[in-house]
């Protein structure tokens, strides 16, 4: 069962929403109900390529044909079953990149 201090309230609901994005790999979040997942996805690639860009310039130069950094496809797992200490614990001990 979750921590009372993960479950977050709104005017009108009590909510504990998280979901295992494969997007960039390493990424479990936790987000209101009012926001689409598919929304949340989008923001979180439109930002992290914005702010990679900025930081390594030369990722431009790379991609300059396709003018993006990701595809527009992902991965979302809902993990209401499992303990989120369980779910952390997955991704954590999944294979960092070489």
């Amino acid at each position: 069962m979750a921590e009372y201090s993960d479950i977050r309230t709104g005017r009108h609901c009590v909510l504990l929403l998280h979901a295992h994005l494969v997007v960039t790999k390493f990424l479990l979040v936790n987000f209101p109900p009012t926001v689409a997942l598919s929304k949340l996805v989008n923001s979180l690639k439109g930002v992290s390529s914005r702010r990679m860009r900025q930081e390594f310039p030369e990722l431009a130069a790379h991609y300059y044909r396709a003018s993006k950094l990701w595809s527009g496809s992902y991965f979302a797992g809902s993990v209401g079953g499992a303990p989120l200490s369980i779910v952390r614990q997955y991704i954590e001990q999944q294979n960092r990149p070489v």
